[in-house]
């Protein structure tokens, strides 16, 4: 009995061991680990974006890739309209609260955030990118470090009905064009213009792009304004930008310097003006406040030669990652399906209102605005997003400058002289 009694306790502890073996076995191969597969862990991406016109279609999106992937969860955050995005994310990472997913212009805003940026040229959907997708964001040794958010361009866009009842039948593509169209449209009681220059961005970027981009060659005079070889003051092309300001502002609403982006867009969309500087970003927002709303672009013509006729298109930000993000490879695996699920797909065309940069997304879906960009780019009437390549912080100091002028504060020439000595003292 005492031989039976002590076999049978050996087993006991043997089968004892061996459990717990087992049990740290498992232990070392799960460890919390994202690549184990266990359905237990769920990591958090936080995402902070500054699209604001697609933020409730962004978290619808964001609804599905959870149900697909039960173990990431995606904390959406958005600044932008009226707001400044790049200081509020540099307020992010000086918090410590460093999101795992942002947005970045590229070129000089590349050059700012680089080593903050993991490498995403050997990501699955790179391949796929169109050439104008990939210039912005990658640097000298031909590293990708964005994923292009969608292709944009902007304009003037007008009311085709409101052009009609003025009896304009020609869509003005000149500058003596554009203000014979406005006075048409003030004879008939419409207000012309839609006018926001209360924002920093609209004039102070997507207003100021326009000289800039109209260089003969626009890279090459930036290189000189930051070398010296190349001056504001007495270009032709800025010289022939002060009829833009005073057409836009004397044909315009009420008020601009105090008109926001919300009002800007809600005076066009409500019939109370026939154009609005804008991009093709605004279209869910316009729709929604009139569906039947008939429009399309024209151009920001500096002068009545024929290049005029050509409209802003390029890529407005990209989706980077925080190289030192915890959660790097489901940040990854968010960004490739966005862009190869059909569910992606179909956000970024039908949802977003987004003209895609990847060759395997089809263009379908698209409004008015969209279809319009489409037309320009196909027959190659496009000009440059230049001010990715300004130095950091000028474009504020511009849009202060085109107030002041617009306020009666300063003359033209001294504008002129302000947007240079703000160069020179920020390049």
């Amino acid at each position: 009995m005492k031989k039976v009694l002590l076999l049978c306790m050996s087993m006991l502890l043997v089968l004892g061991i061996v459990a717990g073996c087992s049990s740290n076995s498992k232990t070392e191969n799960t460890g919390g680990s994202k690549d184990s597969g266990s359905n237990d862990e769920v990591v958090t991406l936080n995402m902070f974006q500054f699209k604001v016109e697609i933020a409730d279609q962004l978290q619808e999106m964001i609804k599905e890739f959870e149900a697909e992937h039960p173990n990431i969860k995606v904390k959406l955050e958005t600044v932008g309209g009226g707001a400044d995005y790049g200081a509020a994310l540099k307020a992010k990472f000086a918090s410590g609260e460093e999101p795992d997913i942002f947005n970045n212009g590229g070129f000089k805003e590349l050059e700012l955030w680089k080593e903050h940026l993991a490498d995403l040229s050997e990501e699955p959907w790179a391949e796929h990118v169109l050439p104008i997708g990939k210039v912005p964001t990658t640097d000298t040794d031909g590293k990708l470090y964005g994923m292009p958010v969608n292709l944009e361009g902007y304009g003037f866009i007008y009311n085709k009905d409101l052009f009609e009842e003025a009896g304009i039948t020609e869509a003005p593509k000149t500058m003596s064009e554009l203000k014979d169209a406005a006075k048409k449209l003030e004879e008939n009681g419409t207000t012309a213009f839609s006018a926001g220059y209360a924002e920093w961005w609209v004039i102070g970027q997507h207003l100021l792009n326009i000289p800039f981009a109209q260089q003969d060659d626009p890279v090459a005079f930036i290189d000189g304004l930051y070398d010296g070889s190349e001056k504001i003051v007495g270009n032709e092309q800025f010289e022939q930008f002060k009829e833009v300001i005073d057409t836009e502002v004397g044909f315009g609403n009420d008020n601009p310097l105090t008109t926001d982006y919300n009002t800007q867009v809600t005076l066009f969309a409500s019939g109370e003006t026939a154009m609005l500087q804008q991009g093709n970003w605004t279209e869910n927002m316009i729709y929604e406040i009139n569906p039947d709303m008939n429009m399309g672009f024209l151009p920001i013509p500096l002068n009545d030669e024929a290049n005029a006729d050509v409209l802003p298109v390029g890529v407005p930000n990209n989706w980077v990652l925080n190289k030192s993000s915890e959660n790097l490879e489901e940040a990854k695996t968010f960004l490739n399906w966005m862009v190869s699920s059909e569910t992606g797909k179909r956000y970024i065309t039908e949802e977003f209102a987004f003209i895609p940069a990847f060759d395997n997304i089809d263009a379908a879906g698209l409004g008015d605005l969209g279809q319009s960009i489409l037309e320009y780019s196909k027959e190659e009437k496009t000009i440059p997003w230049t001010w990715f390549r300004w130095p950091d912080g000028a474009n504020k100091e511009f849009a202060a400058s085109i107030q002041a002028y617009s306020a009666g504060k300063i003359d033209y020439d001294t504008m002129l002289e302000q947007f240079q000595a703000t160069w020179d003292n920020m390049k």
